[in-house]
């Protein structure tokens, strides 16, 4: 299937001030589009790009004061499968863990694995079989254990206080879910991208970008999801890192107010 993305965010600076954004697919996605990218800032401006440390797609700029309007838009292929399920996979020990997964175990800014969550998680999950027996456990309690309300969103919500408010927006069922299973040695990094309504009831809240969590085991990264808690299809990575701080859609470094946000995720017909 072919899906097309978009986004629009508009920012309003009194001030001039620098701003990074990630809104640019992740690499690992390019050998699927179909249709280049086109992201356009208004006003035209200097715009310099680089990969960050996860090899995340970055750009950068000094906006003047007013408004600064970033826009994206691609066409992508997708198999149009759900998530893999991948029932009976190596579950790594640590000792056997390559370098680059080893980070995904340890504490980050949202996700406090030397939190009391450490000892909960082995007294819940210590008896479940390892591997996707027991991210499916973690990603079943989470979805159950927390109230998804966007009116109770918080920016600076931390999985430990996800655990305590039981509410929370996809990020923060992301956040726990990665913290818990962290706590249990499964390396798990946060993702965000789009995630349309394909295969699914059509949802009436206004689209947005997603969070999602990928867990290595057998030698590969997988994607689980607690907010949802299904197999999905069309999930298109834009970023990933340890937590929402490295994935942040935009950065700015001076005051400024948002005034339009828009994502669109929409299956559509063959190229001609």
């Amino acid at each position: 299937m072919l899906i097309k993305v978009d986004c629009e965010i508009g920012l309003n600076f009194p001030n001039p001030a620098a701003v990074i954004w990630m809104l640019n697919l992740h690499p690992s996605v390019w050998p699927r589009v179909r249709t280049h990218e086109r992201l356009e800032v208004d006003p035209l401006l200097a715009v310099s790009e680089f990969n960050d440390l996860y090899g995340n797609r970055c750009g950068r700029a000094f906006a003047p004061a007013g408004r600064l309007t970033l826009r994206n838009s691609a066409i992508v292929e997708d198999s149009g499968l759900p998530d893999p399920q991948p029932w009976g996979v190596h579950h790594h020990p640590v000792y056997e863990l390559p370098n680059d997964a080893l980070l995904f175990l340890l504490p980050s800014r949202y996700c406090e694995v030397d939190s009391e969550l450490k000892e909960w998680a082995w007294s819940k999950f210590g008896q479940v079989a390892a591997g996707w027996p027991l991210v499916r456990a973690v990603s079943d309690f989470v979805h159950h254990h927390v109230r998804f309300d966007y009116m109770l969103a918080r920016a600076n919500r931390t999985a430990l206080e996800v655990y305590r408010e039981q509410v929370g927006v996809c990020r923060d069922f992301t956040h726990l879910a990665i913290t818990l299973l962290r706590c249990l040695n499964v390396p798990t990094r946060y993702c965000t991208g789009y995630l349309g309504d394909i295969g699914v009831l059509q949802d009436p809240a206004p689209m947005d970008f997603s969070a999602w969590f990928e867990v290595y085991l057998g030698g590969h990264w997988y994607a689980g999801d607690a907010r949802h808690n299904i197999p999905r299809s069309g999930r298109i990575l834009l970023a990933f890192g340890r937590d929402a701080a490295d994935v942040a859609l935009t950065t700015a470094f001076g005051v400024n107010r948002l005034e339009v946000f828009k994502v669109g995720t929409v299956e559509v017909a063959g190229l001609s």
